[in-house]
């Protein structure tokens, strides 16, 4: 398969940018910071410096031509404004569905995160600061943004709380679990079985558990 992944110097992003070249997938990965090409070179990953806040369709759409999926895995991550939340975690999410259309490529992958169905409706969740109900309101927006389109087969992964742990190989992962952590080797190893698994789409949580991933990925419903 060809592969890209937004945000690919992310730290779930890189494990499963190394999983997919390993095996012989040719992976582009997108970055912001150019200081991170060598990087991902290293992973056996093709570089592409794009800021997905300033970029046009176009400017993406052109890199996603002839790829058979893409994985959205950026985040403007821990310190980062409300503002930034928005313009990343949603607004970036929203452009590389954009482009994908545009390139013809019907399946995406977002990596979102559990706790969005907290702020549904426009609640504002008890006991949690400002800066992470507005990640989650943008989690949230992109999710909705992406499962609204017919021609996008999305499968939305909201994982747990997630760990630098070695993975373990085995989850749970379905429609709706109990709050967990899970290691980030898992969350790349589950996203390698959800493109392996060609699903037209789902909204599946993720964290540790007893069930093989091949086995978990295949049993949701």
């Amino acid at each position: 398969m060809r592969i890209v992944i937004a945000g690919a110097h992310g730290q779930v992003a890189r494990r499963l940018g190394r999983l997919l070249s390993a095996r012989g997938d040719s992976v582009t990965g997108l970055v912001r910071n150019p200081d991170h090409r060598a990087d991902l070179e290293d992973d056996g990953v093709t570089p592409v410096v794009l800021d997905l806040e300033s970029a046009t369709v176009d400017d993406v759409a052109d890199v996603l031509t002839d790829a058979d999926a893409v994985v959205f895995a950026a985040g403007a991550g821990p310190g980062s404004s409300k503002d930034r939340k928005d313009t990343v975690d949603r607004g970036a999410a929203v452009l590389l569905a954009d482009a994908a259309e545009r390139a013809g490529v019907r399946r995406y992958l977002l990596v979102s995160s559990m706790g969005t169905d907290m702020v549904a409706d426009g609640a504002s969740p008890e006991g949690v600061d400002e800066v992470f109900t507005a990640y989650l309101r943008a989690k949230l927006a992109a999710e909705q943004d992406l499962l609204a389109r017919p021609e996008l087969a999305v499968t939305v992964l909201r994982p747990g709380g997630l760990t630098d742990d070695a993975g373990t190989g085995t989850v749970t992962l379905d429609r709706h679990v109990e709050r967990g952590s899970i290691p980030r080797d898992d969350v790349a190893a589950v996203l390698v079985a959800l493109l392996d698994a060609g699903r037209d789409g789902a909204v599946v949580e993720l964290v540790s558990g007893g069930t093989p991933i091949a086995e978990a990925v295949a049993a949701v419903p």
